[in-house]
């Protein structure tokens, strides 16, 4: 079969950004995600097409349009948090932002009634009934279909370095995982979900892909292709998937400037005709569970001879050689404060912190992500 990959502007960019509702006095999660998108619509007479239901009905995902700065499109998101906190808020419940909810439990959780999400949890069962997590995925648009597939391999040798950097998900079911990120590797369980597939290098090879999945019933359409790190024939960009929910709004600014600037140059390698590093897969994957459970902490595989090096210096050194990129594309501000998470810790080691200044009570945890996100 043939893919049509959507005509996009180079490195426009485009954020989803995922977000809890939790219920404003216990911090449990409130079912409430259909009330608030009903309480939108009759504020205004009008729908919110950029705010929008998930698989869970405690769960609203904001989604921005096409931009050329990171900035704008974090400006827009953060203009739909205002719009759904203050509906939200007569109904004694506010949003929160992390890859998982600290002691919230799978099984009360009812799914969203759309025939989709119905046939994901009749397929996927246990596995698909346990996906409580919220993730950022960031957009940026290619202007060559051919790119597609070099850039989403390309971009598996940063894999810690963005997973390390917006870890938030350590609890799970009100127990410390252990992990920094619990989240990506639950997701990954999911029929075609996880890393990519290194054979797949062209944009013939993604056709036949899909074909043989679509052939065989393992998928009913390309969407249901669920990656890290995809190609988005829809809207014409490479999408990566993988980051926890981001708990604050400078937080998802600096994660999508990574990104936009990673895929951009990536691109600009390709157009000068030069060869896109990669790693193995076996250091790909031993890669990101490694940023998985030690965060920052994590010390990473940098490069095919295996050489190793702690993850947060080499984010030091990545956001140094992308300074040009970023100027270029407008998010200097916003790479440079990635520097600030190295610095103070990521989400996962703020909710440890909270967690333990409360003596293991974990409705500290939800409260300061409310109050996290309120300030973003």
């Amino acid at each position: 079969m043939t893919i049509e990959f959507a005509k996009s502007a180079r490195s426009s960019i485009g954020i989803e950004w995922e977000l809890a509702l939790v219920n404003q006095k216990t911090g449990d999660l409130a079912n409430a995600a259909g009330d608030v998108l009903d309480d939108l619509r009759q504020s205004d007479g009008r729908d919110h097409p950029q705010i929008v239901s998930e698989l869970l009905q405690n769960t609203v995902e904001l989604v921005s349009g096409v931009h050329t700065r990171v900035s704008d499109a974090v400006e827009e998101l953060s203009t739909l948090l205002n719009e759904v906190r203050a509906v939200a808020a007569a109904r004694n419940v506010v949003p929160i932002a992390a890859g998982t909810h600290p002691f919230g439990q799978w099984f009360d959780q009812p799914v969203t009634d759309k025939e989709r999400y119905h046939k994901l949890i009749e397929r996927t069962q246990w596995w698909g009934r346990n996906m409580l997590i919220w993730g950022v995925h960031v957009h940026v648009g290619l202007d060559d279909v051919d790119k597609a597939l070099p850039i989403v391999s390309g971009m598996l040798q940063y894999f810690p370095h963005l997973l390390a950097l917006s870890a938030s998900s350590p609890f799970w079911g009100g127990v410390d995982t252990g992990y920094a990120s619990n989240r990506s590797l639950m997701f990954q369980q999911l029929p075609t979900a996880g890393i990519p597939y290194e054979q797949i290098r062209t944009w013939g090879d993604y056709e036949r892909y899909v074909n043989d999945e679509l052939a065989t019933g393992i998928i009913e359409d390309q969407t249901e292709v669920r990656w890290d790190v995809r190609p988005s024939a829809t809207w014409g960009t490479v999408e990566v998937r993988f980051c926890d929910s981001t708990s604050t709004a400078a937080e998802l600014a600096g994660i999508a400037a990574l990104v936009h600037c990673l895929v951009d140059d990536l691109a600009q390698r390709l157009d000068e005709g030069k060869h896109l590093e990669d790693l193995q897969p076996w250091f790909v994957r031993e890669n990101k569970w490694r940023a998985a459970r030690y965060g920052l902490d994590a010390t990473i595989i940098v490069d095919r001879a295996g050489r190793q090096r702690p993850v947060a210096d080499d984010i030091a050194t990545l956001i140094s050689r992308l300074e040009p990129v970023a100027t270029r594309l407008e998010c200097a501000a916003e790479l440079h404060s990635l520097r600030d998470i190295i610095a103070h810790g990521g989400s996962s080691i703020r909710q440890r912190n909270a967690a333990a200044g409360a003596h293991g009570d974990l409705t500290a945890v939800v409260a300061q992500l409310a109050r996290e996100l309120d300030a973003s």
